[in-house]
């Protein structure tokens, strides 16, 4: 089966490719087609490649020693609406990576629609998934996700893949720890 990824544009792409490239190169998961889905995902990537080319000091060190950190393998970026629709049925087992993350919109909704009734595909959601969105639903055991006007009977197996982010438990945890800023921001 295929393994389809809702994700955000920015940095949570990037995080996918890195570690899927971890995984392939310590032999941990098999090399198979990896499908990046979307115009900003793949804008917001070569900014990412931009920055190690330029070895921007802003980068981890150890990303900019290796170079090109992206590639997973057989890796395909897909620009247009067509190419996605391709993308659908895969003749291969395939990771798809496409926005959004909490697949509440975009062309993620398509690759959902065609891979949740199939139970030898995966949805993995990485990451936070707020109240009322379908990737909550999924991590809930809804047993169909309404898409396009339509329910989808969710065949495919769902698993979650917790991220970096700290909750406000640990960011205080790790403030404390230190002597006490004049100034802290928080980002997200």
């Amino acid at each position: 089966g295929s393994v389809v990824i809702p994700a955000s544009a920015v940095d949570r792409t990037e995080v996918i490719l890195y570690t899927l490239r971890e995984l392939v190169g310590t032999g941990q998961v098999p090399e198979v087609p990896v499908v990046v889905d979307g115009p900003s995902m793949l804008a917001a990537l070569d900014v990412y490649r931009r920055a190690i080319a330029a070895r921007s000091a802003e980068l981890h060190p150890g990303l900019v020693a290796r170079g090109e950190s992206f590639a997973p393998g057989m890796l395909r970026e897909l620009q247009t609406v067509e190419e996605s629709m391709l993308a659908n049925a895969p003749q291969v087992p395939s990771v798809i990576v496409s926005a959004s993350g909490m697949a509440t919109g975009g062309r993620v909704l398509h690759h959902l629609r065609h891979l949740l009734p199939d139970p030898r595909n995966t949805v993995v959601i990485a990451g936070f998934a707020a109240a009322g969105t379908r990737a909550r639903d999924l991590l809930e055991g809804a047993p169909a996700i309404k898409m396009h006007g339509r329910y989808v009977p969710v065949r495919a197996e769902v698993v979650e893949v917790p991220v970096a982010h700290a909750d406000a438990e640990e960011i205080l945890g790790w403030l404390q720890a230190m002597p006490a800023p004049r100034m802290t921001y928080v980002v997200h």
